[in-house]
């Protein structure tokens, strides 16, 4: 095992799952959600201008799940001409995050080698496949639970500290740049998730396991 790194810490949405985007698309189509203006709805939860945001207030909890559903499908605009459901709205909308197998795998193989393992995720009050996480993960963070969100240095160090670890210690995997910045620039080792097998490869350097086959790259 690597002397400096004894742990890692892996986001969900877009590292066990597929791609945010791919999940969220299929749940407009089968909503029958205008998909440009639903767009244009969420930029203005992220484009930093709102000073209490709700999507913020959500992650960390302070924001009733069923309040969210009937404020955002209230912006909404179907392609059917009648109103958006709001009941069951974040259910529908994560239904199709499907896991991705391979990340799993990959997680256990580094708890399995004595790593330390943990799950870090932002939540919107949706539910999360927690059957998997206790053959995964030595702990689970969800932002709604520890009124804590990311990009917070808070939410970080305390994920650190439920591991029993410095963040020098800890390998970061996030599919966001700017939650993989905050963790590196509290000493963490950051994987910017793109695809598995570049993650896989990336944790086999840092971890000091060996690669498969699979994850050789040709010189």
């Amino acid at each position: 095992m690597n002397g400096t790194r004894r742990g890692v810490i892996s986001d969900w949405g877009g590292v066990l799952t597929p791609p945010l985007v791919d999940g969220i698309q299929a749940w407009l189509r089968h909503d029958r959600i205008d998909v440009d203006h639903y767009y244009e709805v969420m930029s203005g939860f992220f484009d930093g201008r709102l000073v209490d945001n709700p999507v913020h207030a959500l992650e960390r909890g302070e924001l009733d799940t069923a309040e969210f559903e009937r404020d955002l499908a209230a912006l909404l605009r179907s392609t059917h001409g009648g109103p958006i459901e709001a009941v069951g709205l974040i259910q529908r909308m994560f239904s199709r995050f499907e896991p991705i197998h391979d990340m799993y795998d990959a997680l256990g193989s580094a708890r399995a080698g004595g790593h330390a393992t943990a799950l870090l995720s932002n939540s919107w009050g949706n539910g999360y496949p927690r059957e998997r996480f206790a053959a995964t993960f030595d702990t689970v963070v969800i932002s709604g639970e520890v009124g804590m969100r990311k990009p917070e240095e808070r939410i970080y160090l305390h994920t650190c500290e439920r591991l029993g670890l410095a963040p020098e210690e800890c390998v970061f995997i996030d599919d966001l740049e700017h939650n993989v910045t905050t963790a590196e620039s509290l000493g963490m080792t950051g994987i910017l998730h793109r695809d598995v097998a570049s993650t896989r490869a990336a944790l086999a350097h840092f971890l000091g396991a060996p690669e498969t086959d699979q994850e050789r790259q040709p010189v």
